[in-house]
């Protein structure tokens, strides 16, 4: 377009003298098709004013939804669906409840006080607890009963920019692909940071702590995350660089729960109470598993921000965290309880397993009492329940599908504690 020409608008019929490019900015030679600037400002105009009327009606549209969401789900009513999975820890259930209800009320109050000046600052919960002891059951259970997207990373696997391993956004991301790729959705959602201890800062006063030199820097990349930013990734797959398109995702509204076992944490805790002389009900020298058990539910649930920074947490990231929840040791009774009586029971999941191949199974009271105590020894809590009765299952489920005669499945205190094949019972002729 060296020389003045004139050409046709494609879209209105003007007739516009081109100059160069910026007269006339959309136009093919080859077809001849062409859209003059007003056109092209019209078309913008249009389209910002679809996107805002979109973004205000999903905004309305999630507000109701919200109100929906806090009628339905006072803090009793979501302690009550986790009493129908999760045994014991009733103190965790009542904090996991109350700050789901407050965080989604936050939300609601945001979007009804929208461009006032007072905001409710969001309440981010760390969650501490021996392994097996039930945290990502709990809540993997409470995002089913919201149901909002929820994602799980290992927080051990991020690294400080420059060391091998995963960036901090991948839990951003992670949500993002659970809430089907759906923006709006992850924005609401939950995100799990599980091994959150591992990320602790070196200290010699703990030698339980493992964390190599960039997981302070992890710390530090996770502050604007769980505070609420704008967090930008590309999508799975691709390789990260300035030119690759990339994915948004505001943290603002997404609840962040960090949860870990902190070994050793309790050390930390008896100190500052020995400095404090506050007495913990207990002398120095305790010997019974047992009181070494209740030493530490009794120690656990006084557990303070001070004692999580010299744990090694950076006291920002303290700040964030404000909501401190505490689970207890899952002792011998609890673990036998976990075996049949939750919603989803290993001993009621084999159950529905082997009736579709027209068995019954049935554990004598002994043999869970036996399951309990192996769990114990393992060290793993609830965790290593189902594997202790898949090893005692595996001949069993192997053999029984060979025939459909109906039979009954009876497994012993033998069975569990000298791997004695359990008993099949024929109940009806061939």
């Amino acid at each position: 377009m060296q020389n003045s020409t004139t050409i046709r608008c494609t879209m209105c019929g003007r007739r516009i003298k081109v100059q160069s490019q910026l007269d006339m900015p959309i136009f093919d030679p080859n077809t001849g098709f062409a859209v003059c600037k007003s056109c092209v400002k019209e078309i913008n105009r249009y389209i910002e004013e679809d996107e805002q009327n979109t973004s205000a009606k999903t905004k309305r549209d999630f507000n109701a939804n919200l109100g929906n969401l806090l009628a339905k789900n006072k803090p009793h009513v979501i302690k009550e669906y986790l009493d129908e999975f999760i045994i014991k820890q009733e103190r965790a259930k009542k904090i996991l409840s109350v700050a789901a209800y407050n965080h989604y009320k936050r939300m609601k109050y945001d979007m009804d006080h929208e461009g006032g000046e007072e905001e409710i600052d969001k309440s981010n919960v760390i969650i501490i607890g021996p392994t097996g002891s039930g945290k990502t059951a709990m809540i993997s259970h409470l995002s089913k009963l919201l149901d909002i997207p929820f994602a799980v990373t290992d927080s051990s696997s991020l690294t400080e920019a420059g060391f091998v391993g995963s960036d901090v956004e991948i839990a951003v991301r992670n949500l993002y692909y659970a809430a089907g790729q759906n923006v709006e959705k992850a924005e609401h959602g939950i995100i799990y940071l599980d091994e959150f201890d591992k990320i602790a800062r070196k200290s010699g006063e703990n030698n339980s702590i493992t964390a190599d030199p960039g997981h302070e820097g992890v710390q530090q990349g996770l502050l604007k995350m769980l505070e609420g930013s704008v967090v930008e990734f590309t999508a799975r797959g691709q390789r990260k660089h300035p030119e690759a398109p990339t994915i948004k995702v505001d943290t603002k509204n997404i609840l962040f729960i960090c949860g870990g076992a902190f070994v050793g944490i309790e050390k930390v805790i008896a100190q500052r109470l020995k400095k404090d002389n506050i007495n913990i009900g207990f002398g120095a020298e305790v010997s019974a598993k047992e009181d070494d058990e209740k030493k530490f539910d009794e120690l656990i649930h006084q557990v303070r921000p001070e004692d999580l920074m010299k744990y090694g947490i950076l006291p920002e990231v303290i700040g964030r965290l404000p909501v401190i929840c505490t689970l207890e040791t899952l002792d011998e009774n609890s673990l036998r309880k976990i075996l049949t009586e939750p919603k989803n029971a290993p001993v009621k999941q084999y159950q529905k397993l082997l009736a579709m191949d027209n068995v019954e199974l049935e554990f004598e009271e002994n043999a869970l009492l036996a399951v309990a105590k192996k769990a114990i020894e393992r060290k793993t809590g609830a965790r290593s329940l189902k594997g202790i009765i898949e090893d005692v299952m595996l001949d069993v489920m192997f053999e029984l599908p060979k025939s459909d005669v109906k039979r009954k499945v009876i497994v012993t205190e033998d069975c569990i504690e000298k791997n004695s094949p359990p008993e099949v019972v024929q109940l009806e002729k061939n």
